[in-house]
């Protein structure tokens, strides 16, 4: 859409349109009541309708050679839902919370992603992703069952984009990977602690998105045996009108990717997927070890959403063609469907 009548670094601009590409800059705000939502007949719809049309979520992860962690809050302002989980590749073994608030009660993500708080809170459980320095704090409490305290860093040149979504809508995302990540989760009486090799991710998304969605992800996040960093996010089915989510960070830099395609068989979970990119940038093998997975289907909205955690192998090329191997570095796979 037109890049006229931008005045500041909002997204939405005077005009009531969506700014859609790879943004340079930093967006201060995603000023979504701005935007012109219309219907599919082209008829104004009311503030209302643009408040409880707009979907948000952050999704922060953590891997290392031991174990693997990732945290949610999603809100979808009929409902929202928090959920974190711990991947134990030593042992096998999965432990995982989610939680469910209607009406979003107790759920607020501030709209602008770059300074922006996230709170989810249920009973005792109270979960905060809070930007700070150059990255994210992500804590969990719920009394001495669960305490996780969790530290990223280094999140200095993130991909941000925004692309259309079906005939009236539009997502904006910020997505970073390959970030130090310090701190630990204690879990029932159980310590896991990041070591100097653990790395983490960053998944800041939000807008008018198709009332049915489907897509697959891949992101990956560790050192090489030599001692860089790698990051990579890898997407298919969302986010690619005219530009796509699909990045590679090497040492915090940030490399712009094309086209994913996944390859995997959707009925056989253990079956290790494929991942590439038409530019000849991407080609890995993913092997799960472990899944987390929720089915639901209420009223007006549904979600098939399988989340594996797993180890790559393979190769990527940095801008200059240079390969870059990927041996034994973990991180998570998704295959999703939505309807909200």
């Amino acid at each position: 859409m037109s890049m006229s009548g931008v005045t500041s670094n909002k997204l939405i601009d005077d005009n009531g349109r969506v700014r859609t590409g790879v943004l340079q800059m930093p967006i201060d705000e995603v000023n979504y009541l701005d935007y012109d939502l219309r219907t599919v007949m082209d008829r104004p719809r009311s503030a209302l309708a643009r408040r409880w049309r707009f979907n948000q979520f952050q999704f922060v992860s953590a891997m290392g050679p031991d174990w693997l962690f990732g945290l949610a809050i999603v809100d979808l302002k009929l409902v929202s839902n928090a959920f974190f989980y711990l991947y134990d590749f030593r042992t096998g073994e999965m432990l995982e919370r989610s939680l469910l608030q209607p009406l979003a009660w107790r759920t607020d993500i501030a709209p602008r992603p770059e300074t922006g708080k996230a709170v989810f809170v249920q009973g005792s459980t109270r979960i905060t992703i809070e930007p700070g320095g150059s990255g994210r704090r992500v804590t969990v409490e719920d009394g001495n069952r669960i305490n996780i305290d969790l530290q990223m860093t280094g999140d200095e040149d993130p991909l941000r984009m925004a692309s259309q979504a079906g005939y009236n809508g539009w997502v904006f995302t910020r997505k970073s990977a390959g970030l130090p990540v310090t701190g630990s989760v204690r879990w029932e009486g159980r310590e896991f602690q990041c070591g100097d090799n653990w790395r983490g991710a960053i998944d800041w998304s939000c807008g008018y998105m198709r009332r049915e969605t489907a897509w697959n992800w891949a992101s990956l996040a560790g050192c090489t045996a030599d001692g860089h960093s790698v990051g990579l996010n890898l997407a298919a089915g969302v986010n690619e009108t005219g530009v796509t989510e699909n990045a590679l960070w090497l040492d915090g830099r940030c490399i712009k990717l094309e086209m994913a395609q996944f390859e995997f068989d959707r009925y056989d979970p253990s079956a290790p997927w494929r991942v590439t990119t038409t530019d000849g940038r991407v080609d890995l093998r993913f092997v799960p070890s472990g899944v987390r997975k929720e089915r639901m289907d209420v009223l007006l909205m549904a979600s098939n959403f399988r989340q594996y955690a797993g180890t790559f192998e393979g190769e990527v090329r940095d801008e200059l063609g240079n390969v870059v191997t990927v041996s034994g570095l973990r991180g998570l796979m998704e295959d999703h469907y939505a309807r909200w």
